[in-house]
C-alpha cells in the first residue's frame, strides 16, 4: 500500500463492538438503516406534544453527544434529534466511503426524507455548519431555521492554529500521525483536543473530562476512526475550492431559512474575523458573538446559545407559546363556527 492511499476499513456489518456510547438521563439511542448509511440517532423526548422537530449535526471528530448540553434547554419548544454523522459516534462508515460534505449533506437529507420529519429547526457545529448549509441551500424545503456555532466556511487566511486539522486531508498524514502518537494516553489526547476547541479549558467538569476520554478510548479502538477523520478533513478542504453555485459562501447566500451565527472570540479554528462575513451573507440573518467561547459554544455556554435560539424563534414566529395561542384561537373559531350552525 503506499503513503498516500489510506488503509482497508471492513464493510459495517463485520466491524467489531469496542463498547458502548454515554448516553445521558432522558436521552435515547436508535439506529436507523437508510440506503448506503447507517446513522445512530440520540434523541430526547419533548415536554409536550407537538413541537417542531430540531436536528442537530456535529463537526470534525465529534458526535451527537456535542449537543448533550444544549437539547434539554430546549426541551419546551422543539422536539430533538441529534445525529453522528457516518463514521463518527457510533454510526459505521458509509457503504460508498464518501465522507465529503456533499456525502454528509447527502445522509442529513436522506434521514429527514425517509422519516418524514422536515421541516426542521436545523443546527450545525464546524463541519456540521458547512454540511447543514449546504442542506438549506439545495433543500429549502427541510429547514425552518438554521442555527451555525463556528460554521467551517472558507477562509484566505486561516489560522495557524488551524492548519494541524487541515494537515489530515493530506495523503498520508493520518497514518503519521497514527504511528507518531501511538504512545499518547486518552487522557492527553483530550486534553490537547479540550486546548483546541475550547475557550476555556478549565470549564470543563471532572465528569465531563472523564467522559471524554471514555469516548477517546472507545474511538481509538474503531478500525475506521483515522479514516473517517482524514477523508472529512479532505472533504471539507475540497469543498473549500469549489467554486460556482456549489461554493460554500455562494451556497450561504442561497439559504431562505431564518439563520442564527454564533462565533467565539477565542476560537482558534474558525477566524473570529469571519463573522461580519458570514452576517452579510445569509440573507436572513443573526449574530451573536461570544467573546471567550472557543469553537464549541454550545458546549461552553449552552445557555446562552439556548436564549439566542429562543429569540430567533420569536423573531421567526416559531415559538411555541405563539402557535399555542394560534391554536386556542383557532379552537374557538371554529367552537364559534359549530354553535353558530347548531342554531340556525
Amino acid at each position: 500500500m503506499s503513503s498516500t492511499e489510506l488503509p482497508f476499513v471492513p464493510p459495517a456489518n463485520v466491524l467489531p463492538k469496542v463498547g458502548t456510547v454515554r448516553v445521558a438521563e432522558g436521552e435515547r439511542l436508535r439506529s436507523v438503516e437508510l440506503p448506503g448509511v447507517t446513522l445512530t440517532v440520540r434523541s430526547r423526548p419533548p415536554a409536550s406534544k407537538g413541537l417542531a422537530p430540531a436536528l442537530y449535526v456535529h463537526g470534525l471528530g465529534g458526535s451527537s453527544q456535542n449537543w448533550s448540553a444544549l437539547m434539554p434547554l430546549l426541551d419546551d419548544v422543539v422536539d430533538s434529534e441529534a445525529l453522528d454523522l457516518p463514521g463518527f459516534g457510533d454510526s459505521p462508515p458509509p457503504d460508498d466511503g464518501d465522507y465529503s460534505v456533499t456525502g454528509h449533506a447527502r445522509a442529513v437529507i436522506r434521514y429527514l426524507d425517509a422519516t418524514g420529519r422536515g421541516p426542521v429547526h436545523l443546527f450545525g457545529n464546524s463541519l456540521g455548519g458547512a454540511i447543514t448549509t449546504r442542506v438549506a441551500a439545495v433543500r429549502p424545503d427541510l429547514v425552518r431555521t438554521l442555527t451555525l456555532v463556528s460554521p467551517a466556511l472558507p477562509e484566505i487566511r486561516v489560522q495557524r492554529t488551524a492548519v494541524p486539522t487541515a494537515l489530515l486531508a493530506v495523503p498520508g498524514v493520518a497514518s503519521l500521525f497514527t504511528r507518531l502518537t501511538r504512545d499518547w494516553t486518552a487522557e492527553q489526547r483530550v486534553r490537547g483536543v479540550m486546548a483546541l476547541c475550547y475557550g476555556d479549558p478549565g470549564r470543563v467538569t471532572p465528569e465531563g473530562f472523564s467522559n471524554a476520554v471514555h469516548e477517546m478510548e472507545r474511538r481509538l479502538r474503531l478500525p475506521y476512526f483515522w479514516d473517517a477523520m482524514a477523508r472529512s478533513a479532505r472533504g471539507i478542504v475540497n469543498a473549500y475550492t469549489l467554486g460556482g453555485q456549489q461554493g460554500l459562501w455562494r451556497q450561504a447566500e442561497r439559504v431562505l431559512a431564518p439563520t442564527l451565527l454564533v462565533y467565539g472570540g477565542r476560537d482558534q479554528l474558525v477566524g473570529f474575523r469571519m463573522a461580519q462575513r458570514a452576517a452579510r451573507a445569509y440573507r436572513d440573518s443573526r449574530l451573536v458573538t461570544l467573546p471567550d467561547a472557543g469553537h464549541v459554544a454550545m458546549m461552553e455556554y449552552p445557555e446562552t446559545v439556548a436564549m439566542a435560539f429562543r429569540e430567533l424563534l420569536e423573531d421567526a414566529g416559531e415559538s411555541g407559546e405563539r402557535r399555542a395561542r394560534k391554536a386556542r384561537a383557532d379552537e374557538a373559531v371554529d367552537e364559534a363556527g359549530t354553535d353558530e350552525s347548531m342554531g340556525g
